[in-house]
């Protein structure tokens, strides 16, 4: 079943140079599966996802083919339509999601927020939904952290928090923008279970943007591969380390290895056809 349609993405922003084109002929499709973005710094992955919601703000410019959400065109969506989109259909977990939040409402009233959003209910109702939710994401004292203040979560609670936020309007796509990149190894395998589990029980779509590649080869079921705003390469997640393009042999050559190590790490070459699509 297939749940998102990207043909044709391009994202560019005006300089005193010319036009800089960030994301440039973006095309995929998304089921119910964990697709990963992977990619170096720059490379545009953060871009697509936000293009996806739309989050392109002037002198940014959009344009696609199409973007089909459920077979919906998102293109022709007034604002409006696109903020009933926003959260209710698809959420975007933001790099760093702590720093998100905002500092001075307290936890519950954030998420009781974005639940109000797309279900009425009174107040009670919404609580014990936003209570639920909490635990549903391995938080064992939910009415602690409900009354609680963002500043005073550790850095994997506000993870937590965060995905309880975005999951909370139940939506049937969520784009995870690097969420494990600021937790420690056992935290981050933590959050990643919980978001395995959850986009698992609901039969949602996960876009997962990350820079690490070993972790997208373990967690997702398909890669993309970005580079200088295109997608070079696409394979199932666990045949990534076999894959065939010389940008990410470059990529995956540059990573240590516990089980064969080295004495100086492999430097990526690029090559300027890298940057033109493919024959």
């Amino acid at each position: 079943m297939t749940l998102l349609e990207v043909n044709d993405l391009n994202v560019s922003f005006p300089t005193r140079s010319g036009e800089f084109e960030a994301v440039r002929g973006v095309s995929f499709q998304l089921g119910q599966e964990r697709l990963g973005i992977v990619g170096e710094s720059g490379s545009g992955k953060s871009l697509t996802g936000r293009a996806i919601l739309r989050l392109i703000r002037p002198p940014g410019k959009l344009r696609a083919a199409s973007m089909r959400l459920q077979g919906e065109e998102l293109l022709s969506m007034s604002e409006k339509q696109m903020r009933r989109v926003r959260g209710q259909r698809m959420s975007m977990i933001m790099q760093d999601p702590k720093f998100s939040l905002n500092p001075v409402m307290r936890v519950g009233e954030q998420i009781v927020e974005a639940y109000a959003q797309a279900n009425r209910g009174n107040r009670r109702e919404r609580r014990e939904k936003a209570l639920a939710m909490l635990q549903s994401v391995s938080i064992r004292d939910p009415e602690r952290v409900f009354d609680a203040y963002p500043h005073e979560m550790s850095g994997g609670m506000g993870q937590r928090i965060m995905i309880a936020m975005m999951l909370i309007p139940d939506p049937r796509i969520l784009i995870a923008d690097e969420p494990t990149s600021a937790l420690d190894v056992t935290v981050q395998m933590q959050v990643l279970n919980i978001m395995d589990r959850l986009v698992s029980e609901r039969g949602m779509g996960l876009i997962f943007i990350s820079h690490d590649l070993n972790l997208v080869s373990s967690f997702c079921d398909r890669v993309l591969i970005m580079y200088a705003g295109r997608i070079v390469e696409t394979c199932r997640a666990d045949r990534l380390h076999a894959a065939e393009h010389p940008y990410t042999r470059g990529l995956l050559n540059s990573l240590p290895r516990l089980d064969t190590p080295r004495e100086r790490l492999a430097v990526l070459h690029r090559d300027p056809s890298w940057r033109e699509p493919s024959a």
